[in-house]
């Protein structure tokens, strides 16, 4: 790169020359203008004429700009190269993309644009818009290097006020150059075609015609001796010979072979993954070795479509382009056989192919590979596509095949291959997964279908979502809406309902030739179970589970004599952790990365069409034990209320439950002796927030262990007790408190007064008396069950602290606060030793000896008991669950309540709005506390300003969390 001098201001306030020198360049900021009259020339400079020119206050406002940014040294063209000389001028033409590139900053100084200037445009707020968008600026040959090279472009109106930057304004920059914004983002631009590279400065003019092509030069990162006068089209022609060279080689005419587009596979859905896109080329251009890189993932996610992308993106850089089916071995001859024919079809006279007998697949193969050898045959690209069927260990297919038989074997040129093993190693790898923006999958869809103008549809992205960023389910059902008049509704309706018919109903595919969406995964599967049948049995099960999120903790307790492969399975985790590596390689399965639960074992999931297709192929008649075995994995896995980190585990047990709930209601599973898995998930519901359902599978329970155990069993009694938390919960208190009697009764004649679960029961019926407003009765309660914890746990049991926690709340009601604070602080001391100081019970009784403090009018106090209570569970569960723990939301509302009193309006919204939120995705819009904290957020709006030093009355109203039941 030539030499750079660069201005300063000198401290007495002269601009004068850095003069150039061969070490480390210092930062320095960069001016771009479009030129006018009275341009600074550097002869200017040196004469000291330069302020007598207009272009002096140019030079004025980068000099005052540099200075604001923190930066000494500052560039203009006008003046930092001495265009007389002619070797200085070519050699600068030459760095200038560099030089713009290594900027620290660009500033872009609009002559024609006036911060204050009239004018319509997109942004009407601003009235500089409309002169911005038609600036001089965007139409000049030199301007566009200027706007792509440096990271950092400043836009100033004439005036010098800032307008934004190349990021804030990249909306309105794209739409006027019709730059890719990735080009704006500072993407390597080798990784956009040449073409559209040239289709950036088709607009765009210069004063000298040959500038023209020599403002591209940076572009391609080429260099061109300059000749002015030679024209622009004798210019054009160098250049074009010159990217050739770059990307072809100087002898690429002798090994020049035009695409055959007979031999690819058809794109008609096909949506561009930009970032995938980007990182081939990364690994694929510039190298002088060998670049090899294996495409894999899941049959249908688009290896096929993404490869021919590349190739169809890249065409012009390469010398020759060539197509291969790898799927199988005579595949992979016959496609060798075709590029010996396409290669003989250019150079007829190639002595390595015209001698062979092409019907000897054999030596057409060896020789193909021996002209790619060549020494100077450098710049071809080789895709072996479908390459589902590698020779690696462990596959025992006699007719798997070893692509390293099929490979050119110098150092030179570039591969792709496709393939749905993730085992294939033979160059770098890149997964490719499901589309992640779902406006590509709306793409997808509405191009197959031919159905426009329907974005906006609900009824298409719910179909969109479902199909999940999976190419070949989105093409199929479009192919399908196409060639009939069913809504999206209706498809999505019979996609869920008789997802094989659908399928087989649908048109075949061009672009997938025989691989339809119902049969893409049973080719895989076969290998699959070839080589362990303990991985086929488990995609088989997985049937029964939610689609995500399967861990090997939630499998290995299963007890079946019936189902000698679960035990196998399940008795060693190495043995799961094989079956499932088989999976992920083939791509059926993925590594479910969540964030959610960061302290949970490790988990996978599968993509929500391979659900349906495990569900409706594989298991084509519905097995009733599988779905049992399912069903008691999930129950088993119900943690009880004391455990550490149960509620997470509880969460990650909802979607599994759920989808348990289905069947039970469907009646597609034998529910035989598992009463005590419908009370293990009557309790996950109760405990997430579920309390319909959880209502009706605790009934279901009772009415089992009534006909099973009789009324008076200890089961059976159990589950009234927890029966009664829950019309308790429900606000159903006269439920409850039967619900409690009977439990009560049969424990204390079944048990005696002094059990356990009797005291249970006595607890739960002080807290409904407390409920119900019978404060001397739950006080009674309370007494009766904290001296039977004592005696029988200990004073630093759990279940006592909770009665101390509890007794805390009733003392609060009674108004006698000094006693509930001794309440809360024994509560709370003994569980931040038992249990820790983050637990989650150990947080319920700081949030309520918050609520005490409010209504003692410890404002302060009450404050940081409730940010203690908030960061520890945002700590305990994550940033993500909070919204969906009730005692967390119950938090956010006494925190709302508080902010109400010391009038932080602002910050009391937030707190409701957060709890409103997350209350109206666990229990609905219409549920109790929705509604009173709808009632809190209009108050919000009514009630007229206070001082500081006012407060409302105190709190009279506990919130939810308080409670502690039996499980």
């Amino acid at each position: 790169m030539a030499l750079i001098r660069l201005l300063y201001r000198k401290p007495d306030g002269e601009i004068v020359f850095r003069e150039p020198t061969s070490g480390d360049v210092p930062s320095y900021t960069i001016l771009s203008h479009t030129w006018g009259k009275e341009e600074v020339s550097f002869q200017d400079m040196e004469a000291g004429t330069a302020r007598s020119k207009a272009g002096w206050r140019k030079i004025e406002f980068c000099a005052q700009q540099a200075t604001a940014d923190g930066l000494k040294y500052f560039w203009i063209d006008t003046c930092c190269i001495d265009k007389k000389n002619a070797v200085e001028l070519s050699a600068a033409i030459n760095s200038m993309f560099r030089w713009y590139q290594k900027a620290v900053r660009c500033y872009v100084y609009l002559s024609d644009v006036s911060l204050h200037g009239e004018g319509q445009g997109g942004q009407s707020s601003h009235p500089w818009v409309a002169a911005f968008r038609k600036s001089r600026w965007f139409t000049r040959g030199w301007t566009l290097q200027e706007l792509i090279a440096p990271a950092h472009v400043d836009f100033f109106s004439s005036r010098g006020d800032r307008l934004g930057d190349k990021l804030s304004l990249e909306e309105m920059i794209c739409d006027i150059t019709s730059i890719n914004r990735n080009a704006l983002r500072g993407d390597a631009l080798s990784t956009f075609t040449i073409g559209e590279r040239m289709s950036w400065a088709e607009h765009r003019q210069t004063t000298i015609e040959e500038d023209e092509i020599y403002s591209l030069l940076g572009i391609f990162n080429l260099s061109l001796p300059l000749i002015y006068g030679e024209g622009r089209e004798s210019a054009s022609r160098r250049l074009r010979e010159e990217i050739i060279k770059l990307y072809k080689g100087t002898d690429f005419e002798q090994f020049s072979v035009g695409l055959d587009l007979s031999t690819l596979p058809q794109s008609v859905q096909f949506v561009a993954r930009s970032k995938e896109l980007t990182e081939m080329h990364q690994m694929l251009h510039g190298h002088s070795t060998r670049s090899i890189i294996v495409l894999h993932g899941l049959g249908g996610i688009g290896k096929t479509q993404l490869g021919l992308a590349y190739a169809m993106r890249h065409e012009e850089k390469f010398s020759a382009i060539f197509w291969l089916n790898a799927n199988d071995n005579d595949s992979l001859r016959l496609s060798f056989r075709a590029v010996a024919q396409h290669v003989l079809k250019y150079h007829p006279s190639t002595s390595l192919l015209a001698s062979i007998d092409l019907d000897d697949l054999d030596r057409v193969v060896h020789a193909v590979k021996a002209w790619l050898d060549l020494q100077k045959n450098t710049r071809w690209l080789m895709i072996y596509d479908n390459y589902d069927n590698p020779q690696i260990s462990g596959n025992a297919d006699s007719s798997a095949v070893d692509i390293r038989r099929f490979l050119p074997g110098s150092n030179h040129g570039s591969i792709i291959i496709t393939t749905r093993s993730a085992q294939v190693r033979q160059g770098q790898r890149l997964h490719v997964q499901k589309l992640l923006n779902e406006q590509e999958g709306l793409e997808i869809l509405l191009n197959a279908s031919g159905r426009r103008d329907i974005q906006s549809d609900p009824d298409v992205l719910a179909l969109v979502k479902e199909l999940d960023g999976l190419p070949l389910a989105l093409s199929t059902a479009g192919a399908y809406l196409e060639h009939v008049t069913t809504s999206f509704s209706d498809y999505l309706r019979l996609y869920k309902a008789s997802w094989l018919k659908l399928q087989t109903t649908s048109p075949q595919l061009t672009s997938y030739e025989d691989r339809s969406l119902y049969t893409t995964w049973q080719i895989t599967f076969d290998r699959i179970e070839q080589q362990n049948t303990l991985s086929a049995k488990l995609l088989m099960l997985w049937a029964y589970f939610d689609r995500q999120d399967i861990w090997f903790g939630l499998l290995r307790h299963i007890n079946s004599t019936d189902n000698k492969w679960i035990q196998k399975l399940t008795e060693d985790e190495l043995n799961f952790n094989e079956a499932v590596a088989l999976l992920c390689s083939f791509g059926l399965v993925d590594i479910d990365r969540s964030l959610q639960y960061q302290s949970g074992p490790g988990r996978y999931s599968v993509h929500s069409c391979v659900h349906s297709w495990t569900v409706f192929v594989l298991n084509k008649e519905w097995d009733k034990g599988l779905a049992k075995l399912a069903l008691t994995c999930v129950a088993s896995k119900v943690p009880h209320t004391n455990e550490k980190d149960w509620w997470l585990l509880q969460r990650r047990l909802l979607p599994h439950a759920t989808r348990q709930n289905v069947f039970i209601v469907d009646g597609k599973v034998d529910t035989d002796g598992l009463d005590w898995a419908f009370y293990n998930l009557g309790s996950l519901y109760k405990h997430q927030g579920k309390l319909a359902e959880a209502e009706k599978i605790y009934i279901r329970a009772l009415q089992g262990y009534e006909e099973a155990l009789g009324p008076d069993h200890i089961l059976t009694l159990n589950t009234v007790n927890n029966l009664g938390n829950l019309y308790q919960t429900q606000g159903k208190l006269a439920k409850a408190e039967k619900m409690y009697i009977r439990a009560l009764q049969g424990s204390e004649e079944a048990l005696g007064p002094d059990h356990i679960l009797t005291l249970n029961t006595v607890h739960n019926l002080g807290i409904l008396y407390a409920d119900q407003g019978k404060l001397a009765e739950a006080e009674k309660m309370y007494i009766r069950a904290l001296q039977g914890y004592e005696e029988a746990l200990g004073p630093d049991h759990t279940s006592t602290l909770n009665t101390v926690h509890n007794l805390g709340m009733l003392y609060t009601d009674q108004g006698k606060l000094a006693e509930a604070e001794k309440m809360y602080i024994r509560a709370l001391q003994g569980k931040e030793e038992a249990l820790g100081p983050d637990h989650i019970s150990t947080l319920n009784t700081v949030h309520n000896l918050g609520n005490l403090y409010a209504n003692q009018g410890k404002l302060a106090k009450a404050e940081k008991m409730y940010i203690r209570a908030l960061q520890g569970h945002e700590k305990a569960l994550g940033l993500e669950l909070v919204p969906s723990y009730l005692p967390a939301l119950n938090t956010m509302i006494s925190f709302g309540d508080l902010f109400s009193r010391t009038d932080r309006k602002n910050m009391a919204k937030e707190m409701y709005t957060r709890a409103l939120s997350g209350y109206t995705a666990v229990q609905g819009r219409s549920s109790t506390w929705c509604t009173k904290i709808e009632g809190r957020l209009q108050a919000l709006q009514i009630t007229p300003a206070k001082s500081e030093t006012q407060h409302t009355p105190s709190m009279t109203e506990t919130t939810v969390c308080g409670g502690s039941s039996a499980n």
